[in-house]
């Protein structure tokens, strides 16, 4: 009788935890919040980042987990979002309510990304993420989203790329220029020549240059902006300087007026070029396996 009171015991346990992941929107592991993990090739996050400041986001938009981010909560921008790439025809939706992370502030808040209110934010947000008054008076910088509309398809999962906790300050020139013209790129390329599920990765390196507001650094500016896809279903009969870029490729670009073109490089070349310039350890990985697929 024990033995079974035991089993029902660890039975509810599992229940538990299982309801407590699927609820989360801040999670303690990627790996561990079930339905986040459809968003990460193999279930994986990526590894080697040194910080433990950073916050585990598992976005979710109308009760659903839609992509997930690693968030900064001091320099108030994501440090990559990682998400499942939908065949789209690349139009973008401008007329959703941009959106903020309440467990950022509570663990007993909702556990859905929710509209900025019309009032005042409290000071509890605003000390742990961006708000809309961080971007109001600077021209020079667009709110670019890491998980962008344009890859996704579904009007919800477009709708979910409009949270603050997905976006970083770009410069103008790079935002409309060499960044739009790269992620429209990728969606082409992933859209003609990606048979199966494509997983894409995108951060960020952070420098010196911080958006101030009322006398206080709010929103940190990224020094380069890098992105990585891994899709292991592709076209085999796709033309050689296309299929030389499967099943995984990356980019950087400088985030500035000049010399901001988007450089296209192998996953390890990506790799490599990053740990010089982000808070990573030697074992630093973008795809679990390097986007090998397990025979």
């Amino acid at each position: 009788m024990a033995a079974c009171v035991n089993r029902a015991c660890s039975l509810v346990t599992v229940i538990t935890v299982l309801l407590h992941g699927a609820q989360a929107g801040v999670v303690e592991d990627f790996n561990h919040a079930e339905r986040c993990k459809g968003s990460l090739y193999m279930g994986t996050p990526p590894r080697g980042y040194l910080s433990n400041s950073f916050k585990k986001i598992c976005q979710r938009y109308g009760d659903k987990p839609r992509y997930v981010t690693l968030y900064d909560p001091r320099k108030h921008i994501p440090i990559y979002s990682a998400y499942t790439f939908k065949k789209s025809d690349g139009e973008k939706k401008v007329d959703f309510p941009w959106m903020f992370e309440p467990q950022l502030a509570s663990e007993k808040s909702s556990s859905n990304m929710e509209p900025f209110p019309h009032s005042n934010m409290h000071m509890n947000f605003e000390d742990t993420q961006a708000v809309l008054e961080d971007y109001a008076d600077v021209v020079q910088y667009e709110r670019s989203q890491l998980n962008p509309d344009e890859h996704q398809a579904d009007p919800l999962d477009k709708a979910s790329t409009y949270s603050l906790t997905n976006v970083v300050p770009q410069i103008r020139e790079f935002s409309m220029g060499p960044w739009a013209e790269h992620q429209d790129i990728i969606r082409k390329r992933l859209n003609n020549y990606c048979r199966g599920k494509a997983f894409v990765v995108t951060g960020v390196t952070t420098s010196g240059q911080t958006i101030r507001r009322s006398n206080l650094d709010r929103v940190a500016v990224p020094e380069y902006m890098w992105s990585a896809y891994c899709c292991t279903e592709f076209d085999q009969n796709a033309p050689y300087f296309v299929r030389y870029k499967f099943p995984v490729f990356g980019a950087y670009g400088l985030n500035d007026r000049v010399n901001n073109n988007m450089v296209e490089v192998p996953l390890k070349n990506l790799e490599k070029f990053l740990k010089g310039r982000m808070d990573v350890d030697k074992n630093f990985q973008i795809f679990y396996n390097d986007c090998v697929p397990d025979i």
